[in-house]
């Protein structure tokens, strides 16, 4: 959805939409002390194929082998053509959540599909193995996000046996999202209170992020992207009574809308084939 090129198709269309196998992606993003890469590779129709439960796109592709799911990705840097390839294995502990819709009018929906699972990655470019608590969500609607909402800032953090997630966002309509779940290791979900909402300081190009948390303070450790729309951070925060560990990510709909950032995006994207 953050695709120019879509973005464009759709501004060309008479009714405002484009067909989306035209511009199906590819994103891997790889953060770590010698080993940071950023791919978005954008395929296609001729590049991509569909089955009930494989979705190939390029050289890359996602599968449910057995109870696994399966990530398969050869791609290169749009920049620097660095090719970033592996194969990450996502063993969910359990499939409990059902669909939620987030806007007011059920045009958008999330999905936690496995939030708490087991994750293996073993990338070959660059040479990397990765073991640990793993997470797979899924958004999809039937407009633009532009069109629903202002902004979100949402928030993942695990624990050995669970993982706590937060949604929290302006909608077009002057109507909030605000969403807390904690997932347990065996299927069990709840709601999560996290009552206090708090600051967590502005990017470097002035984004807002905030979180939630129990009460206790919550702080960003490492900035892991910083975009004029998007960021995405570590934070260490407190949930539950315990401290956490969490991604974070805020996000823009306002800037992302903008000419001017439409006309940076491409820098970042590449169209493979």
């Amino acid at each position: 959805m953050f695709s120019p090129y879509y973005a464009r198709a759709r501004a060309r269309s008479r009714w405002g939409m484009a067909d989306p196998l035209e511009h199906c992606a590819i994103n891997v993003a790889l953060y770590g002390p010698k080993a940071d890469a950023w791919v978005m590779s954008e395929y296609g129709p001729d590049e991509v194929e569909r089955g009930p439960d494989r979705f190939q796109v390029g050289r890359s592709s996602v599968a449910w082998e057995g109870d696994c799911l399966v990530v398969r990705f050869d791609e290169r840097t749009a920049v620097f053509g660095q090719r970033v390839a592996g194969v990450v294995r996502l063993y969910p502990s359990a499939l409990p959540a059902a669909p939620v819709h987030i806007d007011s009018r059920g045009r958008h929906t999330w999905w936690g599909v496995a939030p708490h699972a087991h994750v293996e990655a073993e990338l070959s470019h660059p040479a990397l193995k990765l073991r640990g608590t793993g997470y797979h969500d899924a958004n999809f609607g039937e407009e633009p996000l532009e069109a629903a909402f202002l902004d979100w800032h949402w928030s993942r953090a695990s624990l050995p046996d669970r993982a706590a997630v937060l949604y929290d966002g302006r909608r077009v309509d002057g109507s909030v999202l605000r969403l807390g779940r904690t997932f347990h290791a065996d299927g069990r979900v709840e709601p999560l209170e996290a009552p206090s909402s708090q600051e967590l300081g502005r990017t470097r190009w002035l984004l807002p992020r905030t979180t939630r948390s129990d009460g206790a303070s919550a702080r960003v450790v490492r900035t892991l992207e910083d975009t004029p729309f998007y960021a995405r951070s570590e934070l260490e925060t407190s949930l539950g009574g315990r401290r956490m560990a969490a991604v974070h990510e805020s996000l823009s709909l306002e800037r992302f809308s903008s000419p001017l950032v439409q006309t940076m995006l491409p820098f970042r994207i590449r169209r493979g084939g």
